[in-house]
């Protein structure tokens, strides 16, 4: 069914594609995470990107296919398949800038920085809210009541979770640090 009822079928709903941006989002982040730490203490090959002397760090590639995504839909306006492509770029693209989220708000620092999970965190729940919330106009009071519920719950889940990344870092930190600092420059 589609989301918007001027919109043509051939287009793929807006919440079908929100829901793929989150997904890849998700998948991304989680597996961006997997790579670097094997890599990191070097139980995968090394394939980063190196330009004489510089990493190039992953946030790059998420630019440039922000980039990508951007001027296609300005230039393009896509339909069917293409939208979908958008989707994933996007998502994809998104997540591979946000999980350096903090490297780009200092300019550098370690790849393991707080403000990188808590930005994905905030980002992620943002698509979560666009792919998963009703419709205004399909909006019910048990629906309210329900969406109060979450908001309390989701807060309380942050307060939770925030702290439980504190202790995450103070105990994994200086590991994962000192798996930065030996790993593969």
């Amino acid at each position: 069914m589609n989301d918007n009822p001027g919109e043509s079928p051939v287009v793929a709903p807006t919440r079908r594609v929100a829901r793929i941006v989150f997904v890849t989002f998700l998948l991304t982040f989680m597996t961006s995470r997997v790579v670097v730490i094997l890599i990191m203490a070097r139980r995968m090959p090394d394939f980063f990107l190196h330009l004489g002397s510089t990493h190039v760090h992953h946030l790059n590639y998420g630019i440039f296919l922000l980039s990508a995504v951007g001027a296609t839909l300005l230039f393009e306006n896509p339909v069917g398949r293409l939208r979908l492509a958008c989707a994933v770029a996007y998502g994809f693209g998104m997540a591979l800038t946000f999980d350096e989220f903090g490297m780009w708000l200092h300019l550098g620092g370690s790849y393991w920085q707080r403000a990188s999970f808590d930005a994905v965190i905030v980002v992620l729940s943002l698509f979560g809210i666009i792919a998963y919330w009703p419709p205004p106009g399909k909006m019910k009071a048990h629906h309210w009541i329900v969406g109060v519920v979450v908001v309390a719950a989701t807060a309380l889940f942050y307060v939770v979770l925030f702290r439980s990344l504190n202790y995450a870092g103070m105990k994994f930190g200086p590991t994962f640090q000192q798996l930065e600092q030996n790993g593969p420059s």
